[in-house]
């Protein structure tokens, strides 16, 4: 099982393009600078957002369903735990680590035959308001830890006790078929709206 690593990279930069026209269409009371800067894109950071008005920035990293374009998906996947070199290591969604304020998930990609992306939905979900929320209904980020130990031979889908699997979310294992067999927190794009976490952007 290799990575794909390099490929969503490249792609990652042709569907910028179509990001930055509906960030320039959509966002008015804000100016947008894209990072290029490889430190600052670990540290969670793809998008600086600036209220043009306050002058407060605010850190967006970008999460792309990549692997679904012409797809439209309900869902979107929250990274909880990934294996790198056979070490398991905390997923972005809890990586204290991270500076992100906002996630701008970007969902139903839809691209022509020149591989050139035509249009696509985009949410914005507040991370630190997200946290909380599952923090309520006890889904931590200590809860996961020790779910996962508990559960590390696990491949599939996981049903959450606190969370309704068909409008809500559940967790998925991916340990059989991807590389770096990531755990996720799959939830639902129109529960994240309805509990307040999140807006749609387009």
């Amino acid at each position: 099982m290799k990575s794909n690593f390099k490929t969503d990279l490249s792609k990652e930069k042709q569907l910028a393009f179509l990001l930055d026209s509906y960030y320039q269409k959509h966002l008015k009371k804000y100016a947008f600078e894209r990072i290029s800067d490889r430190k600052q894109q670990l540290q969670g950071i793809d998008l600086v957002l600036k209220d043009k008005l306050a002058n407060v920035p605010y850190y967006v990293d970008e999460k792309a369903q990549l692997d679904y374009v012409n797809e439209s998906l309900p869902t979107f996947a929250f990274e909880l735990f990934y294996e790198k070199e056979g070490t398991k290591k905390q997923g972005w969604l809890f990586d204290v680590s991270k500076k992100t304020h906002f996630y701008a998930l970007v969902t139903s990609i839809f691209s022509d035959v020149d591989k050139v992306y035509t249009s696509c939905n985009i949410t914005f979900v507040n991370r630190e308001k997200l946290i909380l929320h599952l923090s309520t209904l006890g889904l931590s980020r200590e809860f996961f830890e020790q779910l996962v130990q508990n559960n590390s031979n696990l491949h599939g889908k996981f049903i959450l006790e606190k969370l309704c699997p068909k409008k809500e979310g559940l967790l998925y294992f991916s340990t059989q078929n991807k590389a770096e067999k990531p755990i996720n927190l799959i939830l639902r794009l129109a529960y994240l709206e309805q509990i307040g976490v999140a807006k749609r952007l387009v």
